[in-house]
């Protein structure tokens, strides 16, 4: 063991600090799954949470243009020895960017049949609304 904790303190001098957890991405998938759709000034995010008993497990954030979920995904089976375990398990956090930032107050957030179906809009600021400016003619007064 300290043989390989030593080959691995040479990589990372070589290649620099903490080579291989720059490839942890890679080797470990990212939980919860998603799948995220744009449409013109909406987002539909798909989330793979097996097992949920209740919604009320997950955390769901928006904070501008980013989508923050935190919860735990638990497959509860007794009895019997497991023979191969594919689906990943455990508390996550995941943070997802979004492409445009989203307005906090209109979000719609589903769960069924293990998928959690976020639905959010494009934050359009009230700076892009031209409004006319009344001018007051000072000769006039």
């Amino acid at each position: 063991m300290n043989q390989f904790n030593d080959w691995k303190k040479n990589i990372d001098q070589f290649f620099g600090k903490d080579f291989f957890g720059d490839f942890e991405g890679f080797m470990k998938p990212s939980i919860p799954q998603i799948n995220l759709y744009q449409y013109d000034n909406e987002l539909l995010c798909m989330v793979n949470v097996p097992g949920m008993s209740h919604p009320k497990n997950v955390d769901v954030v928006v904070d501008h243009a980013t989508l923050i979920l935190t919860g735990r995904i638990e497959i509860n089976h007794r009895g019997g020895h497991q023979l191969k375990s594919e689906i990943a398990t455990g508390t996550f956090e995941r943070s997802i960017d979004l492409p445009f930032a989203v307005r906090s107050d209109k979000i719609d957030a589903t769960y069924k049949h293990g998928l959690l179906i976020i639905q959010l809009h494009r934050f359009i600021s009230d700076a892009t609304n031209q409004k006319p400016i009344r001018i007051r003619h000072l000769e006039d007064e």
